[in-house]
């Protein structure tokens, strides 16, 4: 084949997949997201507002992790994470309301590195949390949802699920199997009190 012909053929595949990425990028509309997201404002934007029973605060999501909010919201709709409030609201989204969506909230807060290696070694049930979340609950892969600021309460909640079943998760599952009511008690408090997740804002 001719270099040239190759050279073109090799430069117009990019141009054609830079196209395609950059259609998928703009394809998420967080003034959308926002429109329809109205409803989580309800008890996402509410400051301590708390879920009836079991009673717990219900989770911070500005600037939450674009891939855990997927994950989430994708399970709420199947069916296979549950919460009755949760899965009402999930189940008439399309997957471009949840695109629309993630961008709306992964813009909505202000998360800052505040906590060291150092301070979460000081909580030993943390030791293995570091290596998914980091050492200051922001995450080091896209996946594990930040941690950093979440409600205490519904820390321990999320975790005692993962403890007893009710919640899947392999990873988790293994990993709170070992955890004492103490320990889960001590990670909430560590995680919740550093700088990062917000309430929902309009």
């Amino acid at each position: 084949m001719n270099t040239h012909t190759t050279t073109r053929s090799g430069a117009a595949i990019f141009l054609i997949t830079m196209m395609l990425f950059a259609q998928s990028a703009a394809a998420a509309d967080a003034e959308q997201g926002k429109e329809r997201g109205f409803t989580c404002m309800g008890c996402h934007g509410i400051a301590g507002y708390r879920n009836a029973y079991p009673s717990f605060r219900v989770p911070k999501l500005g600037g939450q992790q674009g891939a855990y909010i997927e994950s989430a919201l994708l399970a709420y709709r199947d069916g296979t994470r549950q919460h009755p409030t949760m899965r009402a609201h999930a189940a008439s989204l399309t997957d471009q309301d949840i695109e629309n969506l993630i961008a709306w909230i992964t813009s909505s807060g202000d998360t800052r590195d505040t906590a060291t290696a150092e301070s979460a070694a000081l909580v030993a049930p943390a030791a293995t949390c570091i290596a998914c979340h980091g050492a200051d609950g922001e995450g080091v892969i896209p996946q594990p949802p930040t941690l950093a600021g979440q409600e205490a309460d519904y820390l321990e909640y999320a975790l005692h699920q993962y403890k007893d079943g009710t919640r899947s998760g392999t990873v988790m599952g293994a990993f709170t199997a070992g955890l004492s009511d103490a320990d889960i008690a001590q990670l909430a408090k560590f995680y919740s009190s550093q700088d990062g997740l917000k309430i929902l804002q309009q």
